[in-house]
């Protein structure tokens, strides 16, 4: 298996964490629940995305030099 996938599956666990951290049922409308969260985990879906390819390309990039 790639070293991606151990890293996606270590940002997945770090991102949702760390979302669990805010609320977000005051951002949203009353009785919005599925929307409220659908939009979490589309959050969470692109911050995970995000972070594990910076730190991929991170990888990458440190790999090129040597």
């Amino acid at each position: 298996m790639s070293p991606k996938f151990f890293l996606y599956i270590l940002v997945g666990i770090l991102v949702i964490w760390s979302l669990d951290s805010i609320n977000i049922n005051q951002i949203f409308k009353k009785n919005r629940v599925y929307q409220a969260r659908t939009f979490y985990f589309l959050l969470a879906l692109a911050l995970i995305e995000l972070v594990t390819n910076f730190f991929y390309n991170i990888y990458l990039s440190a790999r090129f030099f040597e």
